[in-house]
């Protein structure tokens, strides 16, 4: 009995720096922008998940599937031969004008996240023409506590919303604002 108040004790007294003692959060994010085409056109850009030769980082695009649940790609950033993010797609609604995908390969240096999933939509604008969201959740590349600077939140958070400005910007420079 004496060991178990003991051990009882030890326990209540640690319980509070266990608390401080937890990984990262996981973090999320929203650009989006208004173009002047009207959905279906834009749709017809960015709705195929294999193709993604509409983002400038983007230099070639493999995968198979086509549109299906299960679908894969893999990216090559840059060059040929650059570095690649491998992704697979687990929602897609050609009605709703929406897909979602998640990252299953990538090293961080080239994007500092983990268990990153996203989501891509068009829907009609306000004053006509197109509303294009881009969203997202992650983790950042280091799971860990005490991150490094090139791995922790901010990082990721930078990295991501770099990503999507330029996909958005190059929409908006191609279908108007």
């Amino acid at each position: 009995m004496r060991l178990l108040r003991h051990f009882l004790l030890t326990f209540l007294l640690l319980l509070p720096s266990l608390a401080l003692a937890h990984g990262p959060t996981r973090q999320k994010l929203s650009l989006a922008i208004d173009v002047k085409a009207p959905p279906e056109t834009v749709w017809a850009t960015i709705g195929n998940f294999q193709d993604m030769s509409w983002h400038p980082a983007v230099f070639s695009a493999t995968g198979k599937g086509d549109n299906t649940i299960g679908a894969t790609r893999t990216l090559t950033l840059g060059k040929e031969g650059g570095p690649t993010i491998a992704e697979e797609l687990y929602k897609y609604d050609a009605t709703k004008m929406s897909y979602s995908y998640r990252i299953t390969a990538v090293e961080v240096s080239v994007l500092p996240v983990t268990n990153y999933s996203s989501h891509l939509t068009v829907t009609p604008g306000a004053g006509g023409g197109s509303h294009i969201e881009w969203r997202g959740a992650f983790y950042r590349g280091y799971p860990n506590n005490d991150p490094p600077e090139n791995l922790n939140d901010a990082a990721a958070i930078a990295a991501v919303t770099a990503v999507y400005k330029a996909g958005l910007d190059a929409l908006e420079a191609k279908f108007g604002k």
